[in-house]
């Protein structure tokens, strides 16, 4: 009976940490992401939106983003070449779970003489065009 009851107990304490785990590394690719950008383009605006919840996975994946990356760095630069730094300093990220990476790259110049609004993203169409 005592066995049973540590047993119980111990099932439930593991079971409450994992929750408790799952729930806190929520994040953690968009985290990498954040980390990445702001360091390699020292960000003077970021933003990581995770559109992940727009597609067919599991709930809490992150698998799709967009990001808002405001950067010095990109004075000078044709966008496709913008992209590519992004993609470049994400090319892990990329090649390990991230299936889609929609990037708006702006100068600082640029950004403060927008009006600051991001676009939605259009409605997954299944990936066959459907």
């Amino acid at each position: 009976m005592i066995v049973n009851s540590l047993l119980i107990k111990t099932l439930q304490a593991a079971t409450l940490s994992g929750t408790y785990l799952a729930r806190n590394m929520s994040g953690v690719v968009e985290n990498t992401i954040r980390n990445k950008l702001q360091t390699s383009l020292g960000t003077k605006h970021l933003e990581i939106i995770n559109e992940s919840y727009m597609h067919n996975v599991p709930k809490g994946a992150e698998t799709h983003f967009k990001v808002v990356v405001v950067s010095d760095k990109f004075d000078g630069l044709p966008l496709i070449k913008r992209h590519r730094l992004v993609n470049d300093i994400l090319k892990e990220e990329l090649q390990t779970g991230v299936h889609a990476l929609s990037i708006v790259a702006k100068t600082p110049e640029q950004w403060d003489s927008s009006d600051k609004v991001v676009e939605s993203s259009p409605n997954c169409r299944g990936g066959f065009g459907k």
